[in-house]
């Protein structure tokens, strides 16, 4: 069955995107009376009909809705972006995947990349959730400077990755039910004054290993340690 993404189901919203509409008549030949399964991006699965059908506006009527489940932990990784704005899509896409709960991209000294497309980050994350099957999008913030980020961070447990081997392999310091929240510096590192900043206001500096990764490769080795020690 097709998937479609609607994020305004809960406040009434029947008509799929001009996006999502266009792919439902033109790439799909969706036509009126199909049955289509509706995903709103919070845990919402809609099990609906197509009452009409154009390239420009699909209009439906929700016929039963499900509720999946939520994880009894949760993951918000931050990260300076890359000079390849590439890679931070492929890295959105991948967190999608594997069901990080939330993204914040982060300014910092050493930051190669200042600016990044929102909306097209927004649909790499709606791709991904609908390949996985989950009915959960990742959540991505704007852009902002590290020590307003550091500031702001609310979490049971915060890391810091930091390219030293005498730091605490990060897969050892992770308590399992909890909201963790893991910053990722830039090819550069965090600087000396970021990284005493994060350890100030709580960021326990932790290492990804010996081998030196790239960002989007720690950001993503990151998450899937948090995932490791909860799920399997």
């Amino acid at each position: 069955m097709a998937i479609f993404y609607e994020k305004g189901i809960s406040e009434g919203v029947r008509t799929l995107s001009e996006e999502e509409s266009k792919h439902c008549a033109q790439v799909l030949r969706h036509k009126s009376g199909d049955e289509i399964l509706i995903i709103d991006g919070n845990g919402g699965k809609h099990h609906a009909i197509l009452s009409q059908v154009s390239k420009k506006s699909c209009s439906f009527d929700i016929i039963r809705s499900e509720i999946e489940p939520g994880k009894n932990f949760n993951t918000h990784l931050a990260i300076a972006p890359t000079k390849n704005a590439d890679r931070m899509e492929w890295l959105v896409e991948k967190l999608g995947e594997i069901g990080v709960d939330e993204l914040t991209f982060i300014r910092t000294q050493h930051s190669e990349r200042k600016h990044l497309r929102q909306d097209r980050l927004e649909k790499k994350a709606i791709s991904a959730m609908k390949q996985s099957g989950s009915s959960f999008k990742l959540k991505i913030n704007e852009m902002v400077d590290l020590e307003l980020f550091i500031d702001q961070a609310n979490a049971d447990k915060k890391f810091i990755a930091h390219v030293d081997p005498s730091h605490p392999y990060l897969g050892n310091t992770i308590d399992p039910g909890k909201k963790s929240c893991l910053l990722i510096g830039p090819e550069g590192d965090f600087s000396k004054k970021e990284l005493d900043i994060a350890m100030k206001n709580g960021f326990d500096p932790v290492s990804l290993g010996k081998n030196t990764l790239r960002t989007e490769t720690a950001g993503l080795i990151a998450c899937c340690l948090v995932n490791s020690i909860n799920v399997f």
